[in-house]
C-alpha cells in the first residue's frame, strides 16, 4: 500500500509514473532504509524539506546496488505526482542547488519536449559545483550546467533510462519554440563592439602623430639683406698677431706654474724646515748662556 501511486495521478507516457524507473532499481529503492524511514508518508510540501537536506546527487552506488537519497526522492515524487507549479518553483530556486537539480531531473522524466527545453535551457547559466556519488561509491565534482547538458543530450543519466526527447530544430520549424539565444552570443557581440571601438581609438592618435611629424616650413624674410659670401681661402696672419699669441701662451704657462700644487707644497715644507732650524738655534744659544752663567 505504501508503494502504490496516488489514485489521482495522471498517466505519463501512457504508463504509471513509477514505471519510468526500471523494476530492479525500484525494488532496491523500496527495500532501502532511506525510503522506509524518511520517505514514508511524504506529501508535496514535505518533499521540499527533504530536498533541502540533500548533500549530493547520485543514482545507484556500491556493490550492493544501494540507491542514493536523490534517486529515492525522485521515485517519491513520481509516486505523489506534485503539481507543475511546484516543479517550476523547484527549478527556479537559486538558493538550494540540489533542489533545483531534483526539479530538473523530474521535469526531464515527466515533461513534454517543449516544457523541457523551456525550463532546462536557462539552467545552462548556472555554474555551481555539486557532489556526484558514482557507481564506485566515491564522490566526484559535477557542475550544474554539465548535469543539465547530460539531461538534454544523453539517453541514460543516474542509471535511469530517460524518455525520448524531440529534437530542437524540429520544434523550431513547427514554430513551437523560438531560436535559442545564448548568453555567450551577447558576450561575443559586446567583445566585438569593444574591439571595434578600440581600433577606432588607435587610429585617431596615429593621424595626429603623422600630422605632427610633418616638417615645418621655414619662412624667409625677403626684406632682410642677404649675407655676403665668405672668402674661399683664410686671410694670412700678420707678424704682430703671431707675437701677441706667443706672449699670451708664455703668460698662461707662467700662471699655471705658479698655481701648481707641487710648488705650493714645496714652499710649505721649506717654511716648516726654516722654522724648526730657528728653534734649534735658539735652544743652542740658551744652553750656551746657561753654561757661561754656571762657570
Amino acid at each position: 500500500m505504501a508503494n502504490r501511486t496516488v489514485k489521482e495521478a495522471p498517466t505519463i507516457k501512457g504508463t504509471n509514473p513509477q514505471y519510468l524507473i526500471e523494476k530492479i532499481i525500484r525494488s532496491r529503492i523500496y527495500d532501502s532504509r532511506y525510503w522506509k524511514e524518511d520517505c514514508f508518508a511524504l506529501t508535496a510540501e514535505l518533499v521540499v524539506d527533504k530536498a533541502v537536506e540533500l548533500k549530493c546527487i547520485g543514482g545507484v552506488c556500491g556493490a550492493n546496488i544501494r540507491p542514493a537519497p536523490f534517486l529515492c526522492l525522485v521515485l517519491k515524487m513520481l509516486q505523489i505526482c506534485p503539481e507543475k507549479d511546484i516543479i517550476v518553483e523547484f527549478i527556479k530556486n537559486e538558493e538550494f542547488k540540489y533542489v533545483r537539480a531534483l526539479g530538473a531531473f523530474y521535469m526531464r522524466l515527466v515533461g513534454t519536449s517543449v516544457e523541457i527545453y523551456k525550463y532546462l535551457e536557462p539552467l545552462y547559466n548556472d555554474y555551481r559545483k555539486m557532489k556526484y556519488l558514482n557507481k564506485n561509491d566515491k564522490y566526484e565534482l559535477l557542475y550544474m550546467d554539465e548535469f543539465i547538458d547530460q539531461l538534454l543530450r544523453e539517453e541514460r543519466v543516474l542509471e535511469v533510462q530517460l524518455p525520448r526527447l524531440q529534437r530542437r530544430n524540429v520544434l523550431e520549424e513547427n514554430n513551437q519554440l523560438e531560436p535559442r539565444q545564448s548568453v555567450l552570443d551577447e558576450d561575443i557581440d559586446d567583445n566585438e563592439s569593444s574591439a571595434e571601438s578600440e581600433e577606432e581609438e588607435e587610429k585617431k592618435p596615429k593621424k595626429k602623430e603623422t600630422i605632427s611629424e610633418k616638417p615645418k616650413k621655414k619662412w624667409k624674410d625677403l626684406d632682410k639683406p642677404s649675407r655676403s659670401p665668405s672668402p674661399r681661402y683664410a686671410r694670412s696672419v700678420s707678424p704682430r698677431e703671431k707675437n701677441s699669441k706667443k706672449r699670451r701662451r708664455s703668460r698662461s704657462r707662467s700662471r699655471s706654474k705658479s698655481r701648481s700644487p707641487a710648488r705650493d707644497s714645496r714652499k710649505k715644507h721649506s717654511s716648516r724646515h726654516e722654522h724648526r732650524d730657528k728653534k734649534d738655534r735658539n735652544r743652542g744659544h740658551d744652553r750656551e748662556k746657561e753654561k757661561r752663567r754656571r762657570d
